[in-house]
């Protein structure tokens, strides 16, 4: 899938949890262009492939509508994803939700100081994963308006 065409980009390193958030966002019909990545390192390989060593854009354009972000993720942090998605201007735009086990004080400040835009502990309960999947996907994907273009 080419850059410019994914429209939730979910960082999550459990399996059972990605496929349950992939599940319930296809059953609901609330997104055909969803790119899953299990490693942080990989993750800000994939949003930062179009920037030269500089950090400048190169013509690759990435914009999801939404990116569903995991906070203990293997070999690079959640939250070090964050910081750095919000200091390039070519990303700083776009829309992070933290979707996390960790209901941590500390860990929810820290990720507003990075500028998340929301911040959801995910429930443990089977129905209320999905339903929670299904509500924060129709809004970030279908009713929150955002930039078309890069600043």
């Amino acid at each position: 899938m080419e850059l410019n065409e994914v429209e939730l980009l979910l960082i999550e390193d459990n399996p059972y949890e990605a496929e349950l958030a992939i599940r319930n966002l296809r059953k609901h019909k609330l997104v055909d262009k969803l790119y899953h990545i299990d490693d942080g390192a990989e993750a800000l390989e994939y949003i930062f492939s179009g920037s030269g060593e500089d950090g400048e854009p190169n013509g690759i354009r990435f914009n999801p509508k939404v990116i569903l972000l995991d906070l203990k993720l293997p070999k690079v942090s959640g939250q070090e994803i964050l910081k750095k998605i919000r200091e390039n201007e070519r990303t700083n735009t776009i829309p992070v939700v933290v979707l996390t086990s960790s209901n941590e004080e500390s860990d929810i400040s820290e990720c507003y100081k990075l500028g998340a835009n929301s911040y959801i502990v995910k429930p443990v309960n089977f129905d209320n994963f999905s339903r929670a999947m299904k509500d924060l996907s129709k809004y970030w994907l279908q009713l929150n308006k955002r930039p078309v273009t890069y600043k």
